[in-house]
């Protein structure tokens, strides 16, 4: 499996940098250290000045590849969702049971994030707490509608519609799989923010995991649709 995935490019669109940072090792460090920084910094605080300090190269070097701070954290949200797309793909495509397919799914987009040794550059669960903290600012913007029309949230959207039609094979009389996959996905990443952050408003935590959660909301979801159309 993990010969397997070494030889997959994660995809973002094209539209949201101006180089390819994974064409170049400057591009690749660009990435990997934009991360760290952004994590150790936080999104509002971070620029490319400070982080053409961290990797020791011109600040108009950065903007070779991305016009904005904005365009960059589209590039690692984008990244991200891909990530765990490929990660949904390769845990259901062999399980018959359609049910089973839908427990590794939630699985998958609720869990916490394990460190994968494919791609170096990019520590995953750094990538991922940023995303629990700052996805939200790569779309919250004027510009979103816009943007929205270029592709730039394609992958997050097509993550969403596949978990949708898992939901829709386990009960077709189900009216809301979109939002079910939406508030799965989005949830999550709430649930995770809580449980560092206020943790006397959820009941993840120690014992209970955002995934347990997720499972049982969307078990009762669906079993209840099934019951009410009887």
């Amino acid at each position: 499996m993990i010969n397997l995935l070494s030889n997959l490019k994660i995809a973002v669109p094209d539209k949201i940098y101006i180089k390819d940072p994974e064409s170049s090792d400057l591009g690749k460090r660009i990435i990997e250290h934009s991360i760290l920084l952004i994590d150790e910094i936080g999104f509002d605080s971070f620029t490319f000045k400070k982080l053409g300090v961290k990797i020791g190269s011109n600040e108009s070097s950065i903007y070779r590849y991305f016009e904005s701070k904005h365009k960059l954290l589209l590039y690692l949200t984008s990244w991200y969702w891909a990530w765990i797309e490929y990660q949904m793909v390769f845990a259901t495509h062999n399980v018959p049971d359609n049910k089973e397919q839908l427990l590794k799914a939630i699985e998958v987009v609720t869990r916490t994030i394990k460190e994968d040794v494919t791609y170096t550059h990019i520590n995953e669960v750094i990538l991922n707490r940023i995303i629990i903290n700052e996805y939200s600012k790569s779309y919250l913007t004027k510009e979103v509608d816009s943007e929205n029309k270029e592709g730039y949230f394609v992958i997050y959207k097509r993550l969403i519609k596949r978990l949708s039609e898992i939901i829709k094979s386990c009960n077709s009389d189900y009216k809301f799989p979109l939002s079910l996959a939406s508030t799965i996905v989005e949830g999550a990443l709430h649930q995770h923010f809580l449980k560092v952050h206020f943790s006397s408003i959820t009941d993840c935590g120690k014992n209970v995991t955002p995934t347990e959660f997720f499972l049982n909301l969307t078990q009762n979801a669906l079993k209840t649709t099934t019951h009410g159309s009887k």
